[in-house]
């Protein structure tokens, strides 16, 4: 297998919003907020769903490289009930081998409303579920060590189990690749996030945001001196400034796509991380993976959701 992923295995549940909402819920714009149950079916209870996939980040990217024709595969914790089933039901439709045989649980499967706004940003509130309650049981060790390399999402870190699940993995990879997933993961698990990237990773993805809090950077000079130094392949996204692929004293930089009609930016970074993985392990070279990021990002935010066909 190439690539296996491990991340919240959560049904997304998208939906269009007006900017009053945000502020009517005192929410933040393009971040990601946890929420209880209660709170997510409040929000829920006044919208009109445009979509439900099988979602959580490193499952969009997992899904992104099944469809570019590698073998791949995902864990994920879900519980037995409808939208467990839904969601492991969506990941085989997809073609990806999914690792994880669910029972029945003390809390339901993960859910995330992806709230999209007129100027396509998009904000996330997410119910956890029994997504974040992964721990090293459910890791299955033959499916890691028979894949190329382990794909880890930083929203799924946490202390206790889910870092318990997380060292359990890395220790019997091949090659570990990690994203870093949001700023607000960064600042919380701020020094463990640096010892990973130093220490544990061979690969990391992570935005112009992520990547300066996490080093504590006053501008992308830094970033790139930091890079420089890791030794390890470091991937940036920067937005319209395009993106970065850093590795020792290589520095390789790729532009945007122009002139596209952006209708949803859910699912851009998982989709750059699957092109620019399907790159990586199908021997090309870092400007080839990051042309082959840029363009399946591009494709992404070019219709709702976070699935390319």
């Amino acid at each position: 297998m190439k690539v296996i992923g491990i991340g919240n295995a959560i049904v997304d549940v998208i939906c269009k919003i007006s900017e009053d909402f945000l502020t009517k819920n005192n929410l933040t714009k393009s971040t990601m907020k946890l929420v209880g149950e209660e709170e997510f079916k409040k929000l829920l209870s006044n919208l009109k769903i445009e979509e439900t996939v099988s979602g959580g980040s490193i499952a969009n990217s997992i899904v992104g490289l099944a469809q570019l024709s590698n073998e791949v595969g995902f864990i994920g914790k879900i519980n037995d009930d409808e939208l467990g089933n839904s969601y492991e039901q969506g990941l085989k439709k997809e073609k990806v081998n999914y690792f994880y045989s669910k029972k029945k649980e003390s809390l339901p499967t993960g859910t995330c409303l992806i709230l999209i706004t007129p100027d396509s940003e998009r904000t996330m509130c997410t119910f956890l579920g029994i997504a974040g309650n992964i721990n090293e049981k459910d890791i299955d060790i033959s499916a890691i060590k028979s894949s190329q390399i382990t794909f880890l999402e930083g929203y799924l870190w946490d202390d206790g189990d889910p870092q318990k699940a997380f060292e359990e993995a890395i220790q019997s990879s091949n090659k570990v690749a990690m994203s870093l997933s949001d700023k607000f993961c960064v600042d919380r698990h701020k020094s463990n996030f640096f010892n990973l990237v130093k220490n544990k990773l061979d690969v990391t993805f992570a935005n112009e945001q992520e990547i300066l809090s996490l080093i504590d950077a006053k501008n992308f000079k830094d970033v790139i001196l930091f890079g420089k130094n890791l030794g390890k392949l470091l991937v940036i996204t920067r937005g319209e400034k395009g993106s970065v692929a850093i590795y020792k004293n290589d520095v390789i930089e790729y532009g945007i796509q122009k002139n596209l009609n952006i209708v949803d930016l859910t699912g851009a970074g998982d989709l750059f991380a699957a092109g620019f993985l399907h790159g990586y392990i199908n021997n090309l070279s870092l400007k080839e993976c990051l042309g082959k990021g840029t363009e399946l990002s591009s494709k992404i935010i070019q219709k709702i959701g976070a699935r390319l066909s």
